[in-house]
């Protein structure tokens, strides 16, 4: 594939941040952290076959971080500039020192321990450039909505289409050593499409994103799944208040696995904000269930040969038979925790859950059947998540479901629960995998939650 044309090569952003560590030195830091980067890209986006908004980005950015004093007595500056000139260089670096110098000390602050370090980075093939023309981008978004208003008559309107190209490149280094940074990129087609006329509209969307613009679905195959999914909605009612299983599609399953790592991660942990305060080792899942991290897939949204602070990534089982077996820690958290960085500063990379339940055939349809009578949930609205307490409530619309098949859309309902019965009470997870981010799942099922209707 073509190659992104970045004003400066890897070598050279090298070279800047070795500058920078000098100046660092040269002013008396202790330690110090810097962290370059360079992007270009395009975003347009159509509504009704008309050119709504085109946008195009060319920017580049450095972040330095400076640490004065020693172990368990540490101070913090950080600066940041556009200007990659040595004297902008050096300002920053003196910006960020004179900031150091009138911070709180801190017992947990500083670089990551030397032997955390990745020393040397793997190449995961991370960057496939799509060097679009705008005339291109706006084609393939007029495609994508197109296909859509195809579908059906009904599809009287849209919030638009949007093709977005984003390809850049970074490097990160510190004064213990490390220095590494790659090319990478992330596209997406996607669309919104409106059904409906006055009282009775739904809107519904779809999307496809991936690093590898071959790797994309056809703009007019996300027009026409979202534009059904949008029809599908039309004539929604509303539930009276009960108890009954719930199927959550497999993009809102991924949210569900996003809320546990944010009650396992670093933060919430040490300031003991999370309901699952000192879950290593303990049973919180069903015991079918397994959540494995992996930052080494190549060509992945969520791979990276290592964390935001250079610390090495590797591949592990977080959850193993329901059994927490590690945390999301950068630095800093794990030793607030008293505990080792387990390279996740910046968050997960490529989390999947499974069951061992889970049968090749276990697609959509087979799920709804394993449900029998419930409810699907296909939107969710609002944050709806008490971390402290794990008490869960978010609005939501979706479908009635009995024997195995959708009866008819429903809207301005209420599901209700608690997170830890909800991760307990997972009896299922489909074949019908799908990638959200960093997040791999297939459609979840929990045995029961609260309903509440207009």
């Amino acid at each position: 594939m073509s190659q992104p044309v970045f004003t400066h090569s890897q070598e050279q952003l090298k070279q800047i941040a070795e500058d920078v560590l000098r100046f660092a030195r040269e002013k008396g830091a202790s330690d110090a952290a810097v962290e370059i980067s360079e992007g270009q890209g395009l975003a347009v986006t159509v509504r009704k076959g008309k050119i709504e908004t085109i946008e195009q980005n060319k920017d580049k950015g450095i972040g330095v971080t400076v640490y004065l004093g020693g172990e368990g007595h540490v101070r913090r500056g950080n600066a940041s500039t556009s200007d990659f000139s040595q004297q902008s260089l050096r300002d920053s670096v003196d910006a960020a020192y004179n900031i150091a110098r009138f911070t709180a000390e801190d017992d947990c602050a500083g670089l990551p321990d030397e032997d955390t370090l990745e020393r040397s980075p793997r190449d995961l093939q991370l960057c496939y450039p799509w060097l679009l023309s705008t005339e291109d981008a706006v084609e393939i978004a007029k495609r994508c909505e197109g296909a859509a208003f195809e579908v059906d008559k009904r599809i009287t309107n849209s919030e638009g289409a949007s093709v977005y190209a984003q390809q850049s490149h970074f490097v990160a280094a510190n004064s213990r050593g490390f220095i590494g940074g790659y090319p990478y990129s992330r596209h997406t087609i996607s669309v919104a499409p409106i059904a409906g006329k006055g009282a009775n509209m739904q809107r519904d969307d779809w999307y496809s994103s991936s690093r590898d613009p071959r790797k994309l679905a056809e703009p007019e195959a996300v027009g026409r799944y979202a534009a059904e999914r949008a029809l599908a909605r039309l004539n929604a009612r509303k539930l009276d208040t009960r108890k009954c299983p719930v199927l959550f599609e497999a993009p809102l399953a991924a949210g569900l696995l996003g809320a546990f790592v944010q009650a396992v991660s670093g933060g919430a942990l040490y300031r003991k904000s999370t309901f699952l305060l000192d879950s290593l080792g303990q049973q919180v899942f069903a015991p079918h269930i397994q959540v494995k991290e992996d930052p080494h897939v190549i060509g992945a949204v969520g791979s990276a040969p290592f964390d935001e602070e250079g610390v090495r990534t590797s591949k592990r089982d977080v959850v193993r038979d329901g059994v927490v077996q590690g945390y999301f820690l950068s630095t800093y958290s794990a030793r607030k925790l008293g505990m080792k960085t387990t390279g996740n500063s910046g968050g997960s990379h490529n989390l999947s859950i499974t069951s061992n339940l889970t049968r090749p055939g276990d697609d959509f349809a087979a799920m709804l059947r394993k449900m029998g009578t419930g409810l699907l949930v296909t939107e969710l609205m609002g944050q709806g998540v008490n971390y402290v307490t794990g008490d869960y409530s978010r609005g939501a619309s979706g479908y009635w479901v009995e024997n195995g098949v959708i009866q008819y859309p429903v809207e301005e309902i209420t599901i209700a629960g608690n997170m830890k019965d909800m991760l307990r009470q997972i009896v299922g997870i489909g074949a019908d995998t799908l990638i959200r981010g960093t997040k791999e799942t297939g459609s979840i099922l929990i045995e029961s939650m609260t309903i509440a209707g207009g």
